[in-house]
């Protein structure tokens, strides 16, 4: 039983497992203290999601691709930033009982309806564009915001905010080849020379995201009619 499990799985499904890896090694890290190490991981795990996709693209989907995906996704950017969200602001709510309570209520939002987008993504599909906001994008502005601890009153309306996009009917570009090397650079970029740049690079990768979350669904309109 387990040999056929495991000839089930593609080199995409590999990543996956890898991108899962990177989501509980970001948990493990919140719970000693390596807040630093947390978000990098996410970050590594967000590379690893678009990695596997290129490499279905490219070679076979197996049966359980979609499903070990979603799994893995759910984990890197449904679990672990909620983790990351609550770790960075329970200083500030742990004296204080309904504030605790809210930010406990907003981050099960955040994680049901990220749940939800994960499970209906694969049936609800676009070759060309994404319903709803990816939730690796989600992930990546929700972290970014928490690691620089922008005040609570502002990043709890942003998560609901987020966590709506995610499950909307708003439409958003998948972003070009060309793109996605930018994106995966600015990554890179705030992984490798963040402690010794003074979060600059964060914040250009915060910036970029902000301007696909404002400016792309109406990109997509003004697309649209011109064709």
């Amino acid at each position: 039983m387990q040999n056929s499990m495991i000839k089930l799985l593609s080199v995409a499904d590999c990543i996956s497992l890898i991108n899962a890896v990177f989501g509980f090694l970001s948990i493990i890290m919140i719970f000693i203290g390596k807040i630093h190490l947390s978000i990098l991981f996410i970050l590594i795990a967000i590379l690893a999601d678009g990695l596997d996709g290129i490499v279905a693209r490219k070679i076979r989907e197996s049966k359980i691709g979609e499903y070990l995906e979603s799994m893995a996704d759910m984990i890197s950017f449904g679990v672990a930033p909620a983790f990351f969200i609550y770790t960075i602001y329970y200083k500030f709510v742990s004296c204080c009982f309904y504030k605790h309570f809210i930010l406990l209520i907003v981050l099960v939002v955040f994680l049901s309806l990220n749940i939800i987008r994960l499970a209906s993504f694969h049936m609800m599909k676009d070759k060309k564009i994404f319903v709803g906001l990816p939730a690796p994008s989600g992930a990546i502005f929700l972290i970014i915001m928490a690691y620089l601890e922008i005040e609570l009153i502002y990043i709890l309306p942003v998560v609901i905010m987020i966590s709506l996009l995610m499950i909307s009917n708003v439409r958003f570009p998948k972003p070009s080849f060309k793109i996605d090397v930018i994106a995966a650079v600015l990554i890179l970029l705030t992984i490798i020379t963040d402690r010794n740049f003074n979060s600059i690079a964060p914040i250009v990768l915060l910036i970029a995201i902000c301007a696909y979350v404002i400016i792309g669904p109406f990109y997509l309109l003004i697309k649209e009619k011109k064709q």
